[in-house]
């Protein structure tokens, strides 16, 4: 993010009003005074906002996120809906005056005193229009915002592009894909000015752009070069002594540089001495350097612009070898060390995006405490406010960014192509200097949906194969690119489409011991996860007392499972998902809500825990797992581990266990034998004690005191397995005086559902 610490504005975020119509054929207001003499009701309107929160808050509508009430707004998908307010503006004098609408959902047209000053076609990028010229002490301004169904017919749709049945009209419109219906997300199409809103007063000679990149640092990391790459609006080149100075300081640590310069754009080169570099969660500090860039005539301050640094490179490895999986490869180096990844996918933060920032600030603590050093940012989604990227740069969470696409087979034309050009080198550049972005990806399953649904060669795609890394190789040219995930190469695809580096391991979410999830071909899982009930409480706040069961032919169980479109028959499986998957664990379903939840939230725990230990202990040759997810979106029966309203499932708390930097953990038998491992994935090699304990009958099955070799699995010794034995073994071990504890589910299902309700209060009892 940058600032500018002299610039002016004026915020028109705030209060707003709105009137909407579905008969708007030949309606075109351009005025506050047209709107009011219409006759249609006059609202209040919140900015940053949605259209639908509006209508709640006015009484219009009930509680969408309760029951049945998501299904009654999308009655307004075909309403077109008019924001408007008076403002008071200082006259720019010398300077110029942009309206900037940080995002507005989606197709809209912009008056300003009544004169139209510009239209916007898409939710996801920032919109500037200069309004000097119309620019008065008083203003009003309206934003039409034109209905996203009608605006998506004016499209064709060839027989090569694809989208589930419910996402058709998404294909050409830039707007979030989930917001058209997915199996997290309920159909909520909306409208709003869903950011802030302002008028910016910038100086005719200023910075326009800049970018500090880390060009090289040193193998022994004594020293690190920078590059400035900058662009100016200058009036006046000649006889002038113009310089760029930058400045950064990261505690003790400092660099300076500063470089005359003779036209409007450039580079510079920075040496530092001694960086602070910035590191990952778990790897070392993530240093940010506090910059100042200064642009200076004949030694007088001319514009400044502040942002952070984190000096550090980015490489992602990946060898592809269908069918050779010693050769193959797919691994992150951050300063040039590999990192083991763990991390969870980063899904809608609302279905009403307005309330983003708000939910944001209570999320990522849970991120940073369940000890993910990566999210992957999901391609059905918008781009995520600044304050989330900030707080990844302060808290060494890498992020993996999609651009916007999902799911589908995207058109190919010289239009869309533009409009998507535009948008990623929009995000690219507002994006780029944080350091906790560390690749861009070019969808999420569209390689799939190419291979899968339209039977033809993914690398075709020309926005994935040409088009993006095209933009990020002018625009980013230091940040590893992928074209899709999962990506089907060239290579893949004559293999048949399969064996993959890096996969989505769905599959038939079956027992997660099964032969699928164990012995999966890739190194990386860029998706996985396994349902988990929400608790009871939180179930009674969003399904009505009469629907709470039982949850078979239940119709608010179905919408918030997520069928988007009751009907549709796409996701209603999801309904009995929770159930077949606790038969598998249990054999028995519970007959009653709280058991049922209790129940479920034990089979994705130990789901999860499972998958995570087993990528873990198989590190080197498993380079990284990517769950799915940390929260909702909106109350619902999901993969989640945290329900939307901040109430952690069980999961939560195993995942933490098992995403520790030093995590004991026993693996599946093999032969007569489980081995007990300690993973480090810390760079500091540990001294350890331990013990792991029959919880049944306290029997110590091991014990003794080992070393955690740095960034390694080791291990401690051997466990005698007894396959038909079901045990529950308690994994204790201490470093430095700090008792820390795992556990391990021995034998083949079914469990019993009561016996590990005990097990979990002996647990509790040994642990305190």
């Amino acid at each position: 993010m940058y600032i500018r610490p002299n610039e002016t504005f004026e915020d028109l975020s705030g209060e707003w009003n709105l009137v909407y119509s579905n008969e708007v054929d030949f309606l075109s207001f351009k005025t506050i005074e047209q709107i009011k003499s219409s006759g249609f009701p006059t609202i209040p309107a919140d900015v940053p906002g949605n259209f639908e929160l509006s209508l709640y808050k006015a009484g219009l509508i009930p509680d969408p996120y309760i029951g049945l009430n998501i299904l009654k707004v999308q009655k307004f998908e075909n309403y077109d809906i008019w924001y408007f307010r008076q403002f008071h503006a200082k006259l720019p004098g010398d300077n110029d005056a942009v309206l900037v609408l940080d995002g507005v959902d989606c197709y809209a047209d912009i008056f300003l005193n009544g004169t139209l000053v510009g239209t916007c076609d898409n939710m996801l990028i920032k919109h500037q229009f200069p309004i000097k010229n119309l620019l008065n002490d008083e203003n009003e301004i309206v934003v039409h915002i034109k209905s996203t169904i009608k605006q998506a017919q004016k499209y064709s749709y060839p027989p090569f592009v694809y989208a589930k049945s419910i996402n058709y009209e998404s294909l050409y419109v830039r707007k979030a894909p989930h917001m058209f219906g997915w199996d997290i997300t309920p159909r909520v199409l909306s409208a709003g000015i869903w950011r802030d809103v302002r008028v910016e007063y910038p100086a005719k000679e200023r910075l326009r752009e800049i970018y500090i990149q880390t060009k090289e640092i040193s193998e022994d990391r004594q020293s690190a070069t920078l590059r400035l790459t900058f662009n100016s609006h200058i009036l006046e080149i000649n006889n002038k002594y113009w310089e760029i100075c930058i400045q950064g300081v990261c505690g003790e640590h400092q660099f300076e540089e500063r470089k005359r310069i003779y036209f409007s754009a450039g580079s510079l080169l920075i040496e530092v001495d001694q960086p602070a570099l910035w590191w990952s969660k778990g790897r070392g500090n993530p240093n940010l350097y506090h910059v100042s860039v200064r642009l200076e005539c004949d030694g007088k301050l001319v514009d400044e612009l502040k942002t952070t640094l984190g000096i550090r490179t980015i490489r992602l490895d990946r060898k592809n070898l269908p069918g050779q999986k010693k050769e193959s490869e797919f691994c992150f180096y951050l300063n040039e060390e590999r990192i083991f990844i763990k991390g969870t996918n980063w899904v809608p933060v609302d279905i009403f995006h307005s309330k983003d920032r708000g939910r944001l600030k209570k999320i990522f603590p849970l991120l940073d405490d369940i000890g993910c050093n990566m999210v992957r940012c999901w391609g059905g989604n918008v781009y995520e406010d600044d304050l989330f990227f900030d707080l990844c740069d302060q808290h060494g969470i890498m992020v993996w960014q999609d651009f916007t696409m999902a799911c589908a087979v995207y058109p190919q034309d010289e239009d869309f192509q533009k409009r998507l050009e535009t948008e990623a080198r929009k995000i690219i550049k507002h994006l780029r200097q944080h350091p906790s972005l560390v690749l861009w990806a070019g969808d999420n399953e569209c390689d799939e949906t190419l291979y899968i649904e339209n039977k033809t060669n993914p690398n075709e795609n020309i926005l994935t194969r040409k088009l993006l890394p095209e933009v990020i190789r002018q625009e980013d040219p230091a940040r590893p690119y992928l074209p899709s995930s999962p990506y089907i190469d060239q290579a893949s695809y004559e293999f048949g489409g399969r064996l993959l580096v890096e996969e989505h391991l769905w599959g038939k979410r079956d027992y997660f011991k099964s032969s699928y999830y164990k012995n999966a071909f890739c190194h990386f899982a860029s998706e996985i996860g396994y349902h988990g009930c929400p608790s009871v409480d939180s179930i009674e706040k969003f399904i009505s007392k009469p629907k709470l069961w039982p949850y078979q032919e239940n119709s608010e169980w179905e919408l918030h499972s997520t069928e988007p479109v009751p009907g549709s028959g796409l996701y209603s499986y999801r309904v009995d998902l929770m159930g077949k998957q606790i038969a598998e664990l249990f054999k028995v379903i519970p007959d009653n809500l709280e058991e049922f939840s209790f129940a479920s939230q034990v089979t994705q725990a130990e789901a999860l825990k499972f998958f995570i230990e087993v990528f873990r202990y198989n590190k080197w040759d498993k380079t990284g797992i990517i769950w799915w997810n940390l929260i909702d979106g909106w109350p619902q029966f999901s993969d989640s581990v945290v329900d939307y309203y901040f109430h952690k499932k069980m999961a939560f708390e195993y995942i933490k266990i098992s995403q520790q930097d030093i995590c004991l953990m026993i693996k599946e038998p093999e032969n007569s034998n489980q081995d007990l491992v300690v993973v480090n994935d810390s760079i500091e090699k540990v001294d350890l004690s331990y013990t792991v304990i029959d919880i049944d009958t306290g029997n110590i099955e091991i014990a003794g005191k080992g070393i955690a070799i740095a960034d390694a699995v080791t291990k401690l010794g051997e466990i005698k397995s007894i396959r038909d034995s079901q045990k529950f073994l308690l994994i204790n071990w201490e470093i430095n005086g700090k008792q820390y504890s795992n556990h391990f589910l021995t034998g083949n299902p079914p469990f019993d559902l009561y016996q590990y309700r005990n097990w979990v209060k002996l647990k509790q009892n040994f642990i305190s």
